[in-house]
């Protein structure tokens, strides 16, 4: 039954929800999007706009502006992400708040990508698993996911998990909002759901659970898989089944308007002590884990042996390297160690936290670098160390005995295994 708060409108949606939606917009901060406008700026008047955006959201003439377009650098190229207005970003995480719960109730048990009570950790640890039960892997990767996905049929899949017109309404006018470049120009686009904006991630979740996970559910019953957005793996028990999956899935992909990335899509050997054959690929990377045959330790005999495990991807590790190298350490004489361990120790934790959770060891190196420029910072600090790396080493040395949890790193870099 409508309410005072919905007279006269003509789609309902609750104060509340747009409130809480600003919430959520206001803790994940981020860049403004094409009309310039910072979160700041936006909650300086937040009343106003608040309602504004409730009142044309209820009464159906919400229209979202063009999202900006941000390249950001990945392995072998460059990535275009698209960041909406902060009022749009608003706008779609209300539309998130209504659908998610619903979308929660079918999505499947092996989907783990941007999952309330899933991390790409969980993935991990399943993928882990069992890859010890099967011997083969077919590690998938969708090419162009983001910017490829056909309009029509998420559409259709919004449609039938909502009874509410205005989250179709809006749904679609932001799939098919303009993408302003760079540039300044404005591109139009006619598929794809930009990454960057909050519905995004659930209109992919969606797409790929019709487009996938209940396809090769009910296809090949007996295969297990894990995916996380567009990445998946799937485990198999031969060679033969392997291949018959990975040519399934790409014709199964091809009619609906996407395609298998031909280098980054491979059949894997889980290749251990036990398992022998020889193979060419014997390694895959998910969810920013290479998994390949590692040297284990059984505790009990006494015994080294070989284990297809996860550690930290190399890649992953020097793209971490080169972001400790441009926060140039080296340079920030005026500040002091307690200053440095604020600032540098935030992103630091995150990376151990997420990449010590398997195979830690590998993760070292890390902590080397980040000792290396701290000492280099200290020998341009102190005179009396700028022509001695030895004494730059002891005085760190010396620091972290009288503070040995000053720096986030310093646990792993000196634990004894």
């Amino acid at each position: 039954m409508s309410g005072p708060e919905f007279q006269g409108k003509s789609h309902e949606i609750s104060k509340q929800i747009v409130w809480d939606a600003w919430l959520k917009v206001k803790e994940n901060g981020g860049a403004a999007g094409a009309d310039g406008v910072t979160v700041e700026q936006f909650e300086a008047r937040l009343k106003d706009n608040l309602y504004r955006l409730w009142n044309r959201m209820s009464s159906g003439s919400y229209f979202p502006g063009p999202v900006r377009a941000v390249e950001i650098p990945k392995k072998g190229g460059m990535r275009l992400l698209g960041v909406p207005n902060v009022v749009d970003r608003v706008a779609q995480t209300a539309a998130t708040l209504v659908l998610g719960p619903e979308l929660e109730k079918v999505f499947h048990d092996d989907s783990y990508g941007y999952r309330p009570g899933r991390s790409p950790l969980d993935a991990v640890a399943t993928c882990r698993q069992r890859c010890w039960e099967k011997d083969w892997v077919v590690d998938l990767d969708v090419k162009a996911f983001f910017d490829s996905v056909p309009w029509d049929l998420t559409l259709k899949a919004v449609e039938r998990h909502t009874g509410q017109k205005w989250v179709l309404l809006y749904v679609a006018r932001w799939l098919m909002a303009p993408m302003r470049m760079p540039d300044g120009s404005i591109v139009e686009r006619t598929q794809g759901t930009p990454q960057g904006g909050p519905i995004s991630p659930l209109l992919a979740n969606l797409f790929l659970h019709y487009g996938f996970d209940l396809w090769i559910s009910r296809e090949y019953p007996g295969v297990r898989f894990e995916r996380f957005a567009d990445d998946a793996v799937i485990h198999c028990v031969t060679e033969r089944q392997a291949w018959e999956v990975r040519d399934a899935v790409g014709r199964r992909l091809a009619d609906i308007g996407l395609s298998l990335h031909p280098q980054k899509t491979k059949v894997v050997y889980c290749k251990d002590g036990r398992r022998r054959r020889d193979y060419s690929v014997v390694t895959f990377t998910f969810c920013g884990y290479s998994f390949r045959p590692r040297k284990a330790f059984n505790k009990v005999q006494g015994k080294a042996f070989a284990r297809f495990l996860p550690a930290v991807d190399p890649a992953k590790l020097a793209e971490m390297s080169r972001r400790i190298a441009a926060w140039k350490i080296h340079r920030r004489t005026a500040l002091t160690l307690d200053d440095l361990a604020r600032g540098i120790n935030p992103a630091v934790r995150g990376w151990l936290n997420y990449f010590t959770v398997f195979y830690a060891s590998m993760v070292r190196p890390l902590c080397w670098r980040v000792d290396r420029h701290l000492m280099h910072w200290a020998r341009k600090k102190y005179k009396r160390l700028k022509r001695s790396e030895k004494r730059a080493r002891e005085w760190l040395w010396s620091v972290r005995e009288r503070a040995p949890r000053l720096f986030a790193h310093w646990e792993l870099r000196y634990a004894t295994w």
